[in-house]
């Protein structure tokens, strides 16, 4: 088992021998990642990069290679200047996803400011959706974390690559049934209590911080939202808010979604949107394994004083065998677990900051 850990100075990889994991390799170090991926259809691995002033870049590595490969970015077409306020420049490439099993070389990836691309060539070319692009909804999304809007999950049905859901920074939920060529708004239920409340339950404006979805049971999806927990059993028809006990904050970023138990999720929390700390200094991870009906808190092996860590949006994944967990911090903090969350170590305290973490 190996995993991927996308940080602000280089792209970490990590093997795991004798039950714990290491460092190994190491690309791009000094530069800044935003996203890597794994295709295990044909074993590549990707990473995008954002340079700043010298833009996005990204590469491919093929399996049983150690170098990389630039190949094409998506890139925005030309655009007459309009009433749209979005400028048609990419910024980020903020999620990427595979196709499915029977899509060999498709992918997608979803930017700032709010561009999903296709690709069908292992991303040797992209090509703008335009048919989600050029819907009126999207001049009211809204920056999330960023001045512009960005997708940041892209939810691919096991069962069925032509059923997608997208979580948007602040777009709400979007799907698409045949592929992308039609897309309907998917967050009913959704609240946004940081908007005025007779626009709270809108939900084109609403700031999901990811969804994920259950590989086993693909209708199953959950969503850690800027404003609390939702849970969905209908494929995205309707969302339910789910509510934590006293003295486990439901604001964060990050979820993940055990591969086999439809009922198991993982939640990172933090004390608030002005706090973005962990409540009272001490790291802890939330669990349910009931559908969210109860939740726990699991704090072994994790600090407990003293701690200001925040994990973001893709900082924590859980490995095909719902086991092993990686989480990742801000401050460069990475800790597993080998027991679905009970017990933690720390892998490493001196990392850059991390934005993203992949089983592979």
């Amino acid at each position: 088992m190996k995993a991927m850990v996308a940080t602000r100075k280089g792209l970490f990889e990590l093997i795991h021998i004798g039950g714990k994991w290491k460092l190994d390799q190491i690309s791009f170090l000094g530069e800044p990642l935003s996203m890597c991926l794994h295709d295990k259809r044909d074993g590549a691995v990707y990473a995008a990069l954002n340079l700043g002033h010298f833009g996005v870049k990204l590469h491919r590595r093929d399996e049983g290679r150690d170098d990389w490969t630039e190949i094409a970015v998506p890139a925005y077409p030309e655009h007459a200047k309009t009433e749209d306020d979005v400028e048609w420049k990419l910024k980020a490439i903020w999620s990427m996803e595979t196709g499915g099993g029977d899509e060999p070389g498709v992918l997608w990836a979803g930017t700032l400011p709010g561009g999903l691309f296709r690709s069908a060539d292992r991303g040797n070319s992209w090509e703008l959706v335009r048919s989600l692009w050029d819907k009126e909804e999207r001049k009211e999304w809204m920056g999330g974390g960023y001045d512009t809007p960005g997708i940041h999950s892209i939810c691919v049905n096991p069962r069925n690559p032509q059923h997608i859901l997208l979580g948007i920074s602040c777009g709400g939920a979007w799907k698409t049934e045949d592929g992308g060529k039609y897309w309907k708004l998917c967050a009913s239920g959704m609240h946004a209590a940081y908007m005025p409340p007779d626009l709270a339950d809108k939900q084109n404006i609403q700031d999901p911080h990811l969804i994920t979805r259950s590989k086993f049971a693909s209708h199953v999806l959950w969503c850690q939202h800027h404003n609390g927990i939702w849970r969905s059993e209908d494929d995205a028809a309707s969302w339910q808010q789910l509510h934590l006990p006293e003295g486990i904050p439901d604001f964060g970023f990050a979820v993940a979604a055990h591969p086999r138990n439809p009922d198991v999720a993982w939640f990172v929390p933090a004390v608030a949107d002005q706090k973005r700390v962990p409540l009272h200094g001490a790291m802890s991870v939330t669990r349910t394994r009931d559908g969210g009906k109860t939740f726990e808190s699991l704090r072994n092996g994790l600090p407990q004083q003293d701690c200001y860590d925040l994990v973001y949006r893709h900082g924590l994944a859980v490995s095909e065998n719902g086991k092993n967990l990686l989480m990742a911090s801000t401050t460069g903090n990475l800790w597993a677990s080998e027991n679905e969350g009970d017990d933690w170590y720390q892998i490493s305290a001196n990392l850059p900051p991390i934005y993203a973490v992949k089983f592979y």
